[in-house]
């Protein structure tokens, strides 16, 4: 790709101006996107940065490499962005002006049928953003207790018969092999309940982030921002989930993941790192929702360390 060019064949980056505007951008600034994916706002970042300029991007995915600019302002770190502060030491990067990360799917893993994200193939049953780990669903779906797929389909997928779903699984799978989506969803059919593609359109965002510990990653990155961020950096991230929209929230606020209501008599011990710059979260407008469907339930959150 040439510098400063983004692949909408791959993804069409949400949110796009209103994030740069966020990063409030440094033309010699030191910036990190950790979801590069098809390279959109990464593309965004370096046409603001001049020849001193730096970008640091992370992907696990492998097929993202194949996006990686030929700019020698930027750095691609093949890994999960819960390495963050990891790598960026390893590149004597201590610290930084920007964060940038979007938490949505790509576009192209949700269109390539054998890695198993959507419910309109009939690939294997995989959705591994890192090819590298060996949990898969399959695995998950035929390990779980039921507890535990309880656990997940309710708190991750919202899922209403949560617990009659996984007892149902956990009944189902001692008789037939469930290794591939059609395999799945054929499994579970007696229990769906209201629209399908609602339905399976839950179930599957709740084994994608179980598998790729979705949740766990994003608390150990956020947990090393404030080391990485420089005073008066900021960092910018887009969720899809209410539950990553709450802990976002919570962290920018009061530097922690569980709302903690404030007493009058009680003294506030909470450490005051950011200063929140979005009091609302950002949503997409009218024209970018007519565009790409996919920003309908993207929230973005700016925050400036103080």
């Amino acid at each position: 790709m040439q510098k400063g060019q983004n692949n909408t064949d791959y993804h069409i980056p949400v949110l796009y101006h209103e994030t740069l505007d966020g990063l409030h951008i440094k033309p010699d600034g030191i910036y990190v996107d950790c979801t590069f994916g098809g390279g959109g706002h990464s593309a965004g970042i370096l046409s603001q940065l001049n020849e001193k300029g730096k970008l640091f991007a992370f992907d696990q995915d492998a097929d993202a490499r194949r996006n990686v600019m030929d700019d020698e302002r930027v750095v691609f770190i093949p890994e999960n962005f819960s390495n963050l502060q990891r790598f960026l030491r390893l590149h004597k990067a201590n610290q930084v002006d920007g964060i940038l990360a979007d938490l949505g799917v790509s576009s192209h893993q949700f269109d390539q049928g054998d890695r198993g994200f959507s419910i309109r193939f009939s690939g294997p049953l995989d959705m591994r953003m890192d090819q590298r780990q060996t949990l898969s669903a399959a695995e998950v779906v035929r390990s779980y207790s039921a507890a535990q797929l309880h656990k997940m389909f309710e708190q991750y997928g919202e899922v209403t018969n949560s617990k009659t779903l996984a007892a149902h699984i956990v009944t189902a799978r001692a008789h037939v092999s469930v290794t591939t989506i059609e395999q799945f969803k054929s499994l579970i059919a007696p229990v769906v309940k209201g629209n399908p593609n609602k339905y399976l359109a839950q179930v599957f965002q709740a084994l994608r982030m179980e598998v790729n510990n979705e949740m766990g990653a994003l608390e150990s990155m956020l947990s090393q921002v404030p080391d990485v961020l420089k005073p008066g950096g900021r960092v910018a991230i887009i969720t899809f989930h209410s539950i990553e929209d709450r802990m976002v929230k919570n962290f920018f606020r009061q530097g922690s993941f569980v709302e903690t209501p404030s007493h009058p008599f009680l003294p506030d011990n909470k450490e005051d790192v950011f200063t929140v710059i979005t009091k609302k979260p950002i949503t997409a407008t009218e024209e970018e929702l007519k565009n790409n469907t996919r920003s309908r339930s993207a929230k973005l959150r700016v925050a400036e360390k103080k």
